[in-house]
């Protein structure tokens, strides 16, 4: 498997599992949001890499919502 499938893969696996913590609402919300910002580096990695300009500047929103995500579970 290449680099970049192992980014894309492993970046969308990532975003599955963030869905499923947050909509499951049984307290693994910041584990979901760090999923989120996981994922989005992951992706824009694989977008980085492969010329994906779009894709790429998307992540940048995606990882400022799992970063305030997780700063508002603690109440910020």
């Amino acid at each position: 498997m290449t680099r970049s499938k192992i980014l894309e893969w492993s970046g969308v696996f990532s975003a599955i599992l963030y869905t499923f913590f947050v909509a499951s609402n049984t307290g693994l919300e910041f584990v979901g949001f760090a999923l989120l910002l996981l994922s989005s580096f992951l992706i824009g990695l694989w977008a980085w890499f492969d010329g994906h300009k779009g894709i790429l500047f998307l992540q940048f929103f995606y990882a400022t919502g799992g970063i305030y995500g997780m700063y508002s579970w603690f109440g910020g």
